[in-house]
């Protein structure tokens, strides 16, 4: 069994990071996505088996009306704004997804977040969409994980997983991964970005991890529960 675990975003310093932890999950790429000679530097600066999980510009999976806008540094009309989102088939979602590429390719990723949002619901339209996305973009290296939010259901979120060869991104606290190879687990506290994870909860975690599982923290104090977790885990391969 091999488990990584990480923060949602550098939650200190770059050098003290790559000391503690073998992954990180990109934030930044979802609101507007460094510079290329951003992304080329943390490459540079990690080491070289450090993994970086970008999560995927927020043009392609959210719609212009999410508050997630506001951090957007784009002079785009709102016609234009408006074709983005739900993996939309037109030149605007198409042009994210190169810039999302683009960084991913330059921090060497092994995975690619899309996250979901509530919005995106498992209408036949946006199921349609976000197949036919998939079919086109180019898919060399990075695995992609789907974490979708809403009121997709289990055996609908199994499907296209199996048919798209999706890693299912879920909160294995709230639900059970729909995929069979490797596990990407995020969280965000079960009761809310303030809770802390007890060792009982750990532990429950570290059982539900199997093969290549991948364990990210976005908690208040993501920092020390990925740390707490990853000592439990060298703990119990003693």
């Amino acid at each position: 069994m091999d488990i990584r675990g990480g923060c949602c975003g550098f939650s200190k310093s770059h050098s003290e990071y790559f000391r503690t932890f073998e992954v990180v999950k990109i934030r930044q790429t979802f609101y507007q996505p460094p510079a290329l000679k951003t992304a080329e530097r943390w490459r540079a600066e990690a080491p070289s088996d450090f993994g970086f999980t970008p999560k995927a510009w927020q043009l392609i999976t959210h719609e212009s009306q999410s508050p997630t806008y506001r951090r957007l540094r784009l002079s785009w009309s709102q016609s234009r704004l408006g074709r983005c989102g739900s993996f939309k088939p037109t030149e605007e979602v198409l042009w994210a997804w190169e810039q999302t590429l683009e960084i991913a390719q330059a921090l060497q990723s092994r995975c690619l977040v899309f996250q979901g949002p509530a919005s995106f619901h498992p209408s036949a339209e946006n199921r349609k969409n976000l197949k036919a996305f998939f079919r086109k973009v180019k898919r060399e290296d990075p695995h992609f994980i789907w974490e979708p939010r809403g009121s997709w259901r289990p055996e609908e979120i199994r499907e296209i997983c199996r048919e798209s060869g999706f890693i299912h991104g879920v909160e294995p606290f709230k639900g059970d991964p729909q995929s069979e190879k490797i596990r990407y687990f995020r969280f965000h506290g079960i009761t809310g970005y303030r809770y802390r994870f007890s060792e009982v909860d750990l532990r429950a975690l570290r059982g539900k991890s199997r093969g290549l599982t991948c364990c990210m923290f976005n908690n208040a104090g993501m920092w020390t529960d990925a740390h707490a977790f990853l000592g439990l885990v060298r703990k119990l391969q003693v």
